[in-house]
């Protein structure tokens, strides 16, 4: 019924669409183009329309309609996308699959912030570590791209920081709270003077949470810097410092879930609850670094960065508190050499470096009821990545788009324990250096329809946090995952970009698939699992059912679909004597949908109402156990009374989960105990105000 209904609607708004472009172009024959997207997806900015690959963008309006406390509803508007919260602030982000690998945080997916590496040398990514209102914009580049950024399965997150498309100078301060304790604050200066362009950013937030002993608090303050000089060059200064701090109530069997879903995980005759062990997470994490681009010649362009970072990281969980303090530093640069203009072809050849080394100290200890106690393991872990990347691409009469690139890859990591083997020297262990070679087309086969096609080579050596996991071994034997994508789809518009439909399929065939297990004392552990076939589709439709426009009682009626279908599934996967080869891949729904409306009203009124559908998931390898299928419904609505040059004012409030859903958003896979179920919060609601001058 919600597939038959979602296909019905997506129909009619089509046809609706279409009626409605057709009566305004009756009335007006110069019809506007609406602006078009653009994208700095590969080293330079493009039109959306014309990229060789599924890409998906947030912009700031997209943003500024889903809650400010979370990346988890914005993000889970892409198709192929797929975030999860197990509690307040503790991320998981999948690409297409990629959440296999994760009993939490971000792993298999490379993310940057501007050209900066978020990604550390040994795979991690603290993405919750960052605010997300002092974002500007995001891109997903979907399926594995390692040809320009260097190894990944899952695919690569660019984060924008700074608004590319504002010359003004302004103050802006906002607020919000809600259910359950929620309350989050950001301020924002940007000011431009002569050549120089200033961004700072603060938030705040804290919640209570749902469920017993989910408590989060974030500071956050982040500093962007431009400086322009000479004949188009620029000269960049970004960081940020993080400090955050939840609590994690642990996982729940399916009778406590359903008898209580916002009880903290209780004790047993064998362990502790999670309110007595006093669990949870502590980041405190200081990133930054240095972007300058230089134009050379007319035709040769060149950016390089240098960057650093340091996390202090304590995780007090059930059988004992993990400490890590890790450094990361590194650089990248790459050159772009532009072809003389041509009526028949033009193009642009791409040479790169990027190399980045982290040092990390990780030291298990017994847990004391929240207090480190005497010493389990104590490890020093060096991990060094870097590869080489070059790049050529053309367009051919202006119709047909040819990309082939081509990385050179390393990985190398050092270890040594210090307790209880007291070891002098480290252990070293080498991967073979990989070659990641991505090859695509798109041809315009008229103004407004283009077809696309791609080829590329996944490759992601195990992160620090599973050669290293919580079982306090390290597991030389952890292969890197290896496959190959093959890709095809097109993008639709008509003549004023009203609608845009962006549809691909894919089938992605993966090698030493890594699979996370636990063991009885509930420590994790990795191992690779054979294989994984993964053939999918996703359609992305948006279509203005009325332009926004500035007469009549309706000035702006938009409608949004994002599908997501995937038949994934285990090959040749043995694990300690069972068989799961042909079963669903752990973590992953069969099908996602979903759809949302805007409307847009007089006084600057609107109106914005979300639904998601997602299929039931596989909580075990053995695919005898189902997190349950789920329907949520959020919606928000806003006021702007004053909207001059001078300054602005938003008044906005909103709910989520309407229809009271009880659902696990993030389950812990293979659970010991089957402890799969985190519960997430209930009907809750919010009201915030956002002020500019």
């Amino acid at each position: 019924m919600i597939k038959f209904y979602t296909a019905l609607l997506l129909g009619f708004s089509f046809t609706q669409v279409q009626a409605q472009h057709r009566t305004d172009t009756l009335h007006n024959d110069t019809t506007k183009r609406l602006k078009e997207v653009t994208v700095r997806a590969y080293l330079s900015e493009r039109p959306v329309l014309r990229i060789p690959a599924s890409v998906g963008v947030l912009g700031v309006n997209q943003l500024a309609l889903q809650p400010s406390n979370s990346l988890v509803s914005a993000l889970n508007t892409l198709p192929g996308i797929r975030m999860e919260e197990r509690t307040p602030g503790s991320y998981r982000l999948s690409i297409r699959g990629s959440l296999l690998r994760s009993p939490y945080g971000v792993r298999n997916v490379k993310i940057y912030f501007d050209e900066i590496p978020l990604t550390d040398a040994g795979g991690n990514t603290y993405l919750n570590a960052l605010d997300i209102t002092s974002l500007h914009s995001l891109e997903v580049l979907k399926g594995p791209d390692g040809s320009l950024f260097g190894a990944n399965s899952g695919g690569v997150v660019l984060l924008n920081p700074i608004n590319r498309y504002t010359d003004s100078t302004s103050v802006s301060l906002g607020a919000n709270a809600g259910s359950y304790g929620l309350f989050h604050q950001n301020a924002a200066i940007h000011h431009r003077w002569s050549n120089n362009e200033l961004n700072i950013n603060q938030a705040y937030q804290t919640y209570d949470g749902y469920r017993d002993h989910s408590y989060m608090q974030r500071h956050y303050i982040q500093l962007a810097d431009r400086y322009y000089y000479g004949n188009q060059n620029q000269l960049k200064a970004l960081g940020f410092y993080s400090d955050l701090k939840y609590q994690t109530p642990g996982g729940l069997m399916l009778a406590q879930y359903q008898a209580n879903p916002r009880a903290a995980r209780p004790a047993t005759p064998a362990v502790l609850g999670a309110i007595d062990q006093n669990i949870g997470i502590s980041t405190k994490m200081l990133f930054g670094g240095l972007v300058n681009e230089a134009h050379l010649t007319d035709r040769i362009r060149n950016v390089a960065t240098i960057f650093g970072s340091r996390v202090d990281f304590a995780n007090p969980f059930i059988t004992n508190y993990e400490q890590r303090k890790e450094n990361t530093y590194g650089g990248r640069t790459y050159f772009e050499l532009n072809g003389l203009p041509s009526s028949t072809i033009d193009w642009k050849f791409n040479l790169g470096a990027e190399w980045q080394q982290t040092n990390a100290d990780i030291n298990n200890y017994d847990n004391n009821r929240g207090v480190k106690a005497n010493p389990q393991a104590l490890d020093e872990v060096n991990t060094n990545q870097h590869f080489f990347f070059a790049r050529y691409a053309a367009t051919l009469f202006k119709r047909l788009d040819v990309e082939a690139a081509l990385s050179l890859n390393y990985y190398q990591y050092k270890f040594r324990n210090i307790f209880p083997l007291n070891q002098s020297g480290f252990n070293t262990r080498n991967f073979s250096a990989e070659l990641m070679p991505r090859i695509a087309m798109s041809y315009q086969i008229n103004q407004d329809f283009i077809w696309r096609a791609s080829v590329s080579r996944g490759y992601s050596p195990p992160t620090i946090a599973e050669v290293r996991p919580s079982n306090n071994i390290v597991n030389t034997d952890l292969q890197a995952e290896t496959g190959w994508n093959y890709e095809t789809g097109f993008r639709l518009r008509n003549r004023d970009e009203s609608i845009l439909l962006d549809a691909s399929v894919f089938y992605y065939r993966l090698t030493n698939a890594i699979v996370n297990r636990r063991n009885v004392n509930e420590t994790d552990f990795f191992l690779n699992a054979g294989g994984t076939n993964q053939p999918g589709a996703e359609v992305n439709f948006m279509a203005w059912i009325i332009r926004q426009r500035t007469n009549g009682f309706i000035r702006g009626l938009q409608f949004n679909e994002a599908f997501t279908y995937n038949k994934f599934k285990f090959r040749d996967y043995t694990a300690l004597g069972n068989n799961y080869s042909g079963n669903q891949v752990t973590g992953t729904p069969r099908q996602v949908i979903v759809s949302s409306l805007q409307l847009r009203l007089p006084q600057t009124i609107y109106f914005f109402v979300q639904h998601n559908y997602t299929s039931r998931i596989p909580v075990n390898d053995a695919n005898t156990v189902y997190a349950g299928h789920y329907n949520l419904v959020q919606a928000k609505a806003g006021w702007q009374p004053f909207t001059g040059r001078k300054y602005k004012l938003e008044i906005y409030a909103g709910a989520d989960n309407l229809l009271n859903e009880h659902y696990s958003l993030g389950n812990d896979l293979n659970a010991v105990g089957n402890r799969y179920y985190n519960p997430a919060p209930m009907r809750n609601y919010y009201a915030g105000f956002n002020v500019m001058f």
